[in-house]
């Protein structure tokens, strides 16, 4: 119980009251602004890798995207955030905004406007969702979370969830995957509305935008359902709402930029062909059909020779030929796009495969240098076990024994190898102590990365002079958790009777199984 009052007390002191730059509601916070603008810097670059990478091949759209958010921001209610606006090479309908400004457009969404203005609105209300503190809020809610899991695991004595503490995990995760709520939808459409006005844009188009998500998300459109609407949800509400804000704000001489819209992404339509090929061939690689996959990237290729996503389709399907199939397509991705992680990704884990250790390893760090990957990890720490760096390997399978997919799994057992075989010594500490009732009590501390049981111990008794007297091996029953503390044995031995002196007690750690 103190534990749970300490966790409490902590919650206290670190979060403070403030007033909401957008809302001037009073609202309690977690993250302060200088977080805000950190935790969005770190996460933009991994969070764009994750989803696609940029879309390097139009860079005048992504200039022309970042022109129309930076004229909206101006006139936000928080302009001094460092805000930046990137369209990501990735075909789902969505659009998503990091605490602090940083906000990402999916090429997939913008083929469904058809203004300037809607892109605007579109822009605009996730702006909102960065100046409101909507973003940093859901990271806050996840924070509350965790912490509450970790108190609950203090209080019980279960070391497991000790660390979530103060941490924040998986940020992309969240943001993409979790709700906005009802209110904080509403204030984006209504504040971003009233940015969009102040810009000079018709806030018409945002109505126009809305009755078209409410439509496709009636109709169960698959493809929005796991973008946009996963996070934004629509409703007739907010269209209604909406649409009196509209007629409140007016649009006499406001601009809807339809023709210029058209033009700026002219090059986008005509691609579009090439593109819808390339989401083919990736939904005939996941269905095992190799071949087709190949087809449809060849089909691509001939439409956008530009583009390196379709290369890095066609090196995939041909490594189920063989490593030296894909080889020469992975070079071509690289070569076309040096700036996405999976090209050095998937070239690095052939170059294992053809035993060039060297190269393999220089192309899965240039992967980790852009998203660090539990298939990066796992690989780079097998190179390094094989090269008798332990220690590097070592770190190299904790990083992704994190994930919980096949390769986590390998991590977890490589590492239950690495720290619980004959090294058991290095992460697994006993100590003698002597308990209430005079008995001889075994301490156990694991440092390790994954949990320990079976800790087989020898017991040693010792003369004053050093000199053997007796040994035992006691299996130690029950589990210890990665940087955990437990009591796992109270002997038979009455030290209390003067047996045995604890000082004359040495212990050796003989063996222990990682739980995998």
């Amino acid at each position: 119980m103190k534990q749970i009052v300490a966790i409490t007390l902590l919650i206290t002191f670190v979060a403070g009251c403030a007033t909401n730059p957008v809302t001037g509601r009073s609202e309690l916070r977690l993250i302060s602004e200088s977080q805000e603008i950190q935790l969005g810097v770190e996460n933009f670059a991994p969070m764009r890798q994750a989803e696609g990478g940029d879309l390097e091949i139009d860079r005048e759209l992504s200039a022309y995207v970042n022109q129309v958010g930076q004229r909206i921001a101006e006139v936000s209610d928080r302009p001094e955030l460092p805000y930046e606006f990137v369209v990501v090479n990735n075909s789902v309908p969505n659009a998503w905004a990091l605490p602090g400004g940083k906000i990402g457009i999916n090429r997939g969404l913008l083929l469904e406007m058809d203004s300037e203005a809607e892109l605007a609105a579109v822009l605009a209300h996730e702006i909102v969702h960065a100046a409101a503190r909507h973003s940093a809020q859901r990271i806050e809610r996840g924070m509350f979370t965790q912490i509450g899991v970790a108190a609950i695991a203090i209080g019980t004595q279960d070391s497991r969830n000790a660390g979530l503490i103060g941490g924040v995990a998986n940020i992309g995760a969240i943001l993409l995957t979790q709700r906005y709520g009802r209110e904080a939808e509403l204030e984006a459409d209504r504040y971003g509305m009233l940015y969009m006005h102040r810009a000079g844009y018709d806030p018409r188009a945002a109505i126009a935008l809305q009755e078209t998500f409410v439509r496709l998300a009636e109709g169960r459109q698959a493809n929005w359902l796991e973008g946009l609407f996963a996070s934004h949800p629509p409703s007739r509400e907010r269209v209604e709402a909406n649409r009196a804000y509209a007629a409140e704000l007016g649009h006499e001489g406001l601009d809807m930029g339809r023709d210029r819209y058209h033009a700026r992404t002219a090059w986008l339509r005509e691609s579009k062909v090439a593109y819808d090929a390339y989401d083919e061939g990736r939904k005939a690689l996941a269905a095992n059909t190799p071949a087709e996959a190949i087809g449809h990237a060849e089909r691509a290729i001939r439409h956008e020779p530009r583009e390196a996503h379709f290369y890095g389709l066609l090196a995939d399907a041909h490594r189920s030929r063989g490593p030296r199939a894909a080889l020469p397509h992975y070079d071509a991705a690289v070569r076309t796009n040096p700036r996405y992680f999976g090209f050095y990704l998937g070239r690095g884990l052939v170059h294992r495969e053809l035993g060039n250790r060297d190269l393999a390893i220089r192309d899965l760090q240039a992967s980790n240098a852009l998203l660090p990957t539990a298939a990066a990890n796992n690989a780079l720490g097998e190179l390094a076990a094989s090269l008798g760096q332990r220690e590097v390997a070592v770190g190299y399978f904790r990083s992704a024994a994190l994930s919980s997919g096949p390769e986590g799994q390998s991590a977890r057992q490589h590492l239950s190898r690495l720290e619980f075989g004959v090294n058991a010594r290095t992460v697994i500490a006993v100590t003698p102590r002597i308990n209430t009732d005079g008995r001889l009590v075994l301490a156990v501390e694991n440092s390790g990365s994954i949990p320990a049981r079976n800790i087989v111990v020898r017991l040693t008794w010792l003369d004053e002079r050093g000199r053997t007297i007796q040994q035992r091996e006691l299996t130690l029953r029950g589990i210890v958790q990665p940087d955990g503390r437990a009591v796992l044995a109270t002997t038979d031995i009455d030290l209390s009777a003067g047996e045995m002196e604890l000082r004359t007690i040495r212990i050796l750690v003989v063996s222990a199984e990682g739980v995998i």
